[in-house]
């Protein structure tokens, strides 16, 4: 196994800036962080598979060659020692838009700067450097230029070998990370790796199969939004595709991963797009599952003020998944630290492969958010009209009948009342945190009781 790590951590400037296609933009400096964005070079290793990639995810790998790299690594962290919290979120950032995108800072930043962790973005896959087809856009079949196309002043030195490369790509910037060279001579504690929707694929990958090679880089592993199975080790210069076979066939978390692995999963992820419930997996010692109703893969507050623009022929979904996600986070981070494992989930109801609904047309079972405990909406991952991948990814919020919401709620203080309780019980379970209360409580509409 090799020990390498990036080679040269070059800054880069010009051009236009940096460049992450995210609708929450990081305004680091009013939270007392910094940001860097820098070149990481070196020589990556290629893997394949050494037998079998079974449904089970023993799988083993072996070196499959070498190639130089040259990427963008974005990196957040406290202005000061004294704020950093000791741990390191390491995000495999996702290109299904085409574009680098920091999903997983998204729902998390809140959390992250409040704590003062270091965030850290790795443009991992070939997509997001050097272009490629897009996998969810409005316009079907479109490419996208990468990092290199759209700004070559500041990102044209960049160089991917291709996505077969892309795991020990990761596996070098977290070193980076761990010896504290990427964060200006801070030392993490503890690292933790995270990825959502096509980086979540990554992250199966790469505990399956890379985590045994390099066990104790990663602290503990975030899965926000897996699909049915994992990213595919592709061939020199070519993209990873979530329509190969290792993409669609169903592949657990491996059972016997020594390293924490925390999975949140959407309503929507179960049986849109994603498919997610052939490889739902029973709670481990190390690895566990929280499964939100009335969440879609995507959401409003994914895309922020673009949801009106997708054209889905339906309101987006508006859960607070990302409240969730930030529980999730922290209870990782405790897992990691201290070993007491994050609350046990309940799973969203199912039968013959659909999930079960009340006469609303709302999820029964999984995780529940006031505005899903407590409706005026119908929360769902069941999509609009529009049949494009990015609409069937964002699920729907669909106004009750005024009669059925007077039915529900007698009054605005019996709704209030209903409601507040709900957030006060999500906390107490551990899947909402203290400090995002108030987060919730602004999801009440009391406006719509008459």
């Amino acid at each position: 196994m090799s020990l390498a790590a990036p080679t040269e951590l070059v800054e880069l400037t010009g051009g236009n800036g940096v460049m992450l296609a995210s609708p929450v933009p990081a305004d680091v400096a009013a939270v007392g962080y910094v940001e860097r964005e820098l070149a990481a070079a070196g020589t990556a290793t290629a893997y394949r598979a050494a037998g079998e990639l079974t449904a089970d995810g023993r799988w083993a790998f072996e070196p499959a060659g070498t190639a130089p790299y040259r990427t963008r690594v974005v990196v957040r962290r406290p202005a000061t020692a004294e704020r950093f919290s000791g741990t390191a979120v390491v995000e495999w950032l996702n290109v299904s838009s085409g574009h680098d995108a920091d999903v997983v800072w998204a729902s998390n930043h809140e959390e992250i700067t409040r704590r003062g962790h270091a965030w850290v973005g790795v443009s991992a896959q070939l997509i997001g450097v050097a272009g490629g087809p897009v996998l969810a856009s409005p316009v079907e079949g479109a490419d996208a230029p990468g990092l290199v196309g759209t700004d070559p002043e500041r990102y044209g030195s960049l160089v991917h070998p291709g996505d077969g490369f892309a795991f020990d790509v990761f596996t070098q910037t977290a070193r980076s990370v761990r010896d504290g060279t990427l964060l200006g001579g801070l030392t993490p504690r503890l690292v933790l790796a995270a990825g959502q929707s096509q980086s979540a694929y990554a992250m199966v990958t790469y505990v399956n199969g890379v985590e045994p090679l390099v066990r104790g880089l990663f602290d503990g592993y975030l899965l926000h939004s897996r699909g049915l199975g994992a990213l595919n080790l592709a061939a020199p210069g070519e993209p990873a595709g979530l329509h190969a076979l290792t993409a669609t066939s169903p592949a657990l978390v491996r059972e016997d991963t020594g390293t924490p692995v925390l999975i949140v999963q959407a309503e929507g992820d179960l049986n849109q797009v994603l498919h997610s419930l052939g490889s739902r997996q029973d709670d481990l010692e190390r690895v566990r599952t929280w499964e939100v109703a009335g969440a879609a893969h995507a959401d409003q507050h994914t895309v922020g003020p673009f949801a009106d623009l997708l054209g889905c022929g339906v309101d987006v979904n508006d859960a607070p998944m990302h409240v969730v996600v930030k529980a999730a986070l922290r209870a990782l981070e405790t897992w990691a630290r201290d070993g007491t494992p994050p609350a046990a989930s309940p799973r969203i109801e199912t039968a013959g492969g659909e999930i079960v609904r009340d006469r609303d047309g709302i999820a029964l079972g999984g995780i529940r958010t006031p505005p899903v405990d407590v409706p005026v909406d119908v929360l769902s991952g069941v999509p609009g009209p529009n049949p494009s991948v990015i609409c069937q990814l964002f699920g729907s919020t669909t106004a009750l009948p005024a009669a059925r919401v007077a039915e529900l709620h007698p009054s605005r203080a019996h709704y209030l009342a209903r409601y507040t309780a709900a957030v006060d019980r999500l906390v107490a379970d551990g899947f909402a945190l203290a400090e995002d209360r108030e987060a919730l409580l602004a999801y009440a509409q009391p406006d719509r009781i008459s």
